[in-house]
């Protein structure tokens, strides 16, 4: 019902002849070809399949406000019919969860509103934007800084690290609720009230997962030159779904609590570009401290990254950057007391930080060295190594990125056997753009597991991903 009515204020919009802009119609298709290789299993754990994405819009700028309408429609072709394995091995790679959140269907589709929302900013955009209805967020996304390489910086290592649309997957999601920005000296406030869609996996995206959140934050500039920025925010988020809880505990408590989990998480980032005479060197660092209640447990928890970059002058065509890192975050060493203390991601695109996404950063120590290469203005190459171990042997390995239907947890937990070594990683991407509109892209992962894949797959523990993905905007 709540669609319906942003629906119809939207097409009733459209319909006003006083209006002194035409309605803008925009577009996209993406097409990739997923190849898996999962670790070895007795199911089927190497497969490929077919994701399509086809999203169409209308949207309108007016004078004193503005509206958009876009409708998404994901289709699924060849999914995996048997690439699900007894505890603990479970889903063989997002093929199997596309399989089992589409009605145990090889092939699936559906066309849903992706974003329906009215905004309102005052005569010639003021400094207030007040959007109702159904749109996409982003945390960390809040301002686009002055300088390129900052924008690709906040693009790659820290926007989505909390909320985002889960952009990767073939459906996504978005947010139902309200986001209200106001800009003053160079910064901005950020404030929204929301409720995630359903989707990610599940071709369905009309209705609403179940969680709700709110968030606030102030965004600054830092630097007349707009090489860098810092924010704080905090974030509220309520799950009272009565589902089952991923964590540590043995089956018989889990299932006995189903109780609300409820957590504040309050932090902030920081990240500048340094011009010098040897070129440009960045850093960042981004953490939060987590309270609140998870269930019938206490929560408390934290993570943090810090990380480091050079684009070295007088490296002729090629123009490398060359990064590295850690991220960390808490797990929980317990599992018989009354503490949670495994950071809680809440609802992130985690493909961004793990791009062979068998992970996410609950849990977790992620030690990476990153090389991206530009030797033409439409051919990036970029490489990965990532040395993966969990922060504490008695909690899980976790994957996944957070609620997307009413009755999915929305995280995936298998146990570490006492072992903490989990994998190494090393990948390879190039993104090549054909024209304005059309993008191609291939990638290709590796991962040798250790200790904790070596136990839970005994029979190969390592695992290959590839894709081949094209993009046309129109």
């Amino acid at each position: 019902m709540r669609t319906a009515i942003v629906l119809v204020l939207v097409f009733a919009s459209s319909l006003d002849a006083a209006s002194p802009r035409k309605a803008t119609f925009y577009g996209s298709l993406r097409s990739r070809l997923e190849i898996w290789d999962w670790y070895g299993s007795a199911a089927e754990n190497r497969y490929a399949f077919s994701g399509n994405l086809i999203r169409l819009g209308l949207r309108q700028s007016r004078p004193r406000w503005d509206w958009n309408l876009e409708l998404a429609a994901p289709v699924l072709l060849g999914l995996p019919s048997n690439a699900i394995a007894p505890p603990p091995q479970g889903a063989l790679g997002q093929g199997a969860n596309y399989f089992l959140d589409s009605g145990l269907k090889r092939n699936a589709g559906m066309i849903f509103p992706r974003q329906a929302s009215i905004a309102f900013h005052g005569h010639n955009n003021s400094r207030h934007r007040l959007e109702l209805g159904r749109f996409e967020l982003s945390d960390g996304a809040e301002l686009t800084p002055k300088n390129p390489a900052l924008v690709a910086l906040k693009n790659t290592r820290i926007r989505e690290r909390l909320i985002g649309p889960f952009g990767f997957t073939h459906v996504g999601r978005s947010f139902d609720g309200f986001h209200y920005g106001y800009q003053a000296r160079g910064g901005k406030l950020t404030v929204v009230g929301a409720a995630p869609t359903r989707g990610v996996f599940q071709t369905d995206g009309w209705g609403w997962a179940g969680p709700g959140l709110g968030y606030v934050s102030w965004a600054q500039p830092v630097g007349s030159s707009g090489a860098g920025e810092w924010r704080l925010f905090g974030l509220y988020y309520e799950d009272g779904r009565s589902v089952l809880k991923v964590d540590n505990r043995p089956a018989a408590a889990r299932s006995a609590d189903r109780d609300t989990i409820r957590i504040g998480t309050f932090g902030g980032h920081w990240v500048q570009i340094f011009p010098s005479g040897a070129g440009n060197v960045d850093g960042l660092v981004w953490g939060v401290l987590q309270t609140g209640r998870w269930g019938r447990l206490d929560h408390a928890a934290w993570a943090l990254a810090a990380e480091g970059g050079w684009q070295p002058r007088g490296a002729g065509r090629l123009r490398p950057w060359l990064r590295g890192g850690v991220s960390l975050s808490s797990g929980d060493r317990d599992p018989s007391d009354n503490q949670h203390q495994t950071f809680f991601q809440i609802l992130p695109t985690p493909r961004i930080y793990a791009r062979f996404p068998f992970y996410n950063l609950m849990n977790l120590e992620d030690y990476f060295g990153t090389l991206i290469l530009r030797p033409h203005p439409r051919l990036s190459v970029r490489s990965d190594v990532h040395g993966l171990r969990l922060r504490e042997r008695a909690d899980l390995w976790y994957a996944g990125g957070g609620a997307y239907n009413p009755w999915s947890f929305g995280y995936a937990g298998r146990p570490g056997r006492g072992e903490r070594s989990l994998a190494t990683l090393v990948d390879i991407s190039g993104d090549v753009n054909v024209n304005q509109a059309l993008t191609l892209t291939l990638y290709y992962a590796r991962s040798q597991g250790k200790g904790v894949l070596r136990a839970i797959h005994p029979e190969r523990p390592s695992a290959q991903f590839a894709y081949l993905e094209l993009t046309w905007r129109f």
